[in-house]
């Protein structure tokens, strides 16, 4: 349902929901999607987190996950190691590409199945215009809707750490080679 009034917005899709009672106070284009770039890494933290796998254990950047991101600059390279917990912190903080790939490579059973997990989290979600290809937001396929990303949000603040990593300003990470 529609509300009365529109806002004077000039976004094509736009969603605002109180979340006090779920009334939905302002809408277009609402279940229309589109590319979503990094939001794209809300997902990623959240097939992360449920997986359960260690935060603390040390994992390579490699070469596969510079042929992962393209033309995107970083300074993460082959061979650096860092933790689980700082490359989730690096992606959500920082938008970090190489430690997202890095991320979904180190996935049971690697990347096609990360994508997998993606895409069911979102049927899990109700997130019924959302499709994901990748896992860093490099690509124009992975799409969603307002509507669904609202579901998206939700879900993750079920997990402080996206909170945390989404918004620290600051934080000095160390690698090794």
């Amino acid at each position: 349902v529609q509300p009365p009034s529109q806002p004077d917005v000039r976004s094509h899709a736009f969603y605002v929901l109180d979340e006090s009672d779920a009334t939905v106070l302002a809408a277009r284009h609402e279940h229309v999607a589109v590319p979503i770039a990094s939001i794209t890494k809300l997902m990623t933290a959240l097939v992360v987190l449920e997986a359960g796998q260690p935060m603390d254990e040390m994992l390579a950047i490699t070469a596969d996950d510079v042929r992962g991101t393209p033309g995107s600059h970083s300074r993460l390279a082959p061979g650096a190691r860092l933790s689980r917990e700082d490359l989730l912190r690096l992606a959500l903080m920082s938008s970090e590409n190489r430690a997202t790939a890095s991320l979904a490579h180190h996935y049971p059973g690697g990347v096609p199945a990360f994508v997998a997990a993606m895409n069911a989290k979102a049927r899990a979600l109700g997130m019924h215009h959302s499709r994901f290809v990748e896992p860093t937001g490099l690509s124009q396929d992975n799409l969603s809707s307002a509507n669904d990303l609202v579901k998206l949000l939700k879900a993750s603040q079920q997990y402080p750490l996206i909170g945390q990593f989404s918004t620290t300003g600051e934080k000095t990470a160390y690698f090794r080679k």
